[in-house]
């Protein structure tokens, strides 16, 4: 009988691994204020939010902030209360698969890990911390494409993945004039991290994320502004028939976490490519770590 196992790059890879060591925390006394400042400071979505004792008790993201400023509430509130949902750990020493599978089954982005000895949090795993193992791991590959230098006719023959196979098609998008609530609801609602924002002729004229709207929430712009006021204008894009490897690449060295996908014209915008949607397919370049293997096995007669 054949038995097919698929194997991918993160095959008896760890938790340790990917992981970041840092650990950015805010105290649950803290004002909103303050944690939206330490999110920006440390260009992260989330931090971890400790009692006076030093114990966790919550995490804060930039959604838990989001809903802040569309409920209205004073930035010199505590963190506290709006910091609801548990931390959810893994240990160092877990598979790097079954982490991942936790994050899906969760509908989390990221990881807060254990010393398996002590039970203490000791780092973070987020899916670009993924994204970067992997990138790292495909570029020391013989098949890599972005560093090959004439390539033989057996590594062109290797299936390349392209943003278009990866990406999440359609895009939600909004007007330059729709106000920051009409926003917030739909980055809630789809559970994005930004939109694409058009002008009146229906071309894109940039993003809101949702740094931008805590930066907003703490400069006390008032939710009934319009989306033209606080969105960047830079719409970082890459083409769907480029390679997977090139997406993640731009995606790492500027820093951003989604890009989006258009075809043709940079004006026809079709998708987005997100950190997310990199890490599923377990590669940073093409289907070689992907290849099944066959096991034949007896079996009586």
């Amino acid at each position: 009988m054949g038995i097919v196992e698929r194997h991918s790059v993160l095959a008896g890879l760890k938790v340790r691994d990917a992981m970041r060591r840092q650990i950015v925390v805010v105290e649950d006394s803290d004002t909103i204020s303050k944690a939206i400042s330490t999110l920006l400071k440390y260009k992260i979505n989330a931090a971890l939010v400790q009692d006076e004792a030093g114990n966790p008790r919550a995490v804060v993201s930039k959604t838990d902030i989001m809903t802040a400023y569309y409920g209205g509430l004073p930035l010199e509130q505590e963190v506290s209360t709006i910091a609801t949902a548990s931390p959810i750990t893994c240990t160092e020493t877990e598979a790097l698969e079954k982490a991942m599978a936790m994050m899906r089954e969760n509908g989390i982005y990221r990881l807060y890990v254990r010393d398996a000895q002590k039970g203490q949090i000791v780092g973070l795993l987020a899916y670009p911390d993924i994204v970067g193992l992997l990138y790292r791991l495909c570029r020391n590959c013989s098949r890599n494409y972005l560093l090959r230098q004439g390539a033989d006719q057996e590594l062109e023959r290797v299936r390349r993945f392209k943003v278009k196979e990866i990406m999440h098609s359609g895009v939600e998008s909004y007007q330059v004039s729709d106000d920051l609530y009409t926003l917030m609801e739909g980055l809630s609602q789809y559970r994005f991290g930004a939109v694409l924002i058009r002008d009146e002729a229906g071309s894109p004229a940039g993003v809101v994320s949702k740094t931008d709207l805590i930066l907003a929430y703490k400069h006390g712009v008032s939710p009934k502004a319009r989306a033209g006021e606080i969105m960047s204008r830079t719409v970082h894009g890459c083409e769907a028939d480029s390679y997977l490897a090139e997406a993640i690449q731009k995606m790492i060295f500027s820093d951003i976490h989604r890009l989006f996908v258009y075809q043709g014209q940079p004006t026809n915008i079709v998708g987005v490519l997100s950190f997310t949607d990199a890490a599923r397919v377990r590669s940073g370049s093409c289907r070689a770590c992907l290849t099944t293997r066959i096991k034949i096995e007896d079996q009586a007669l």
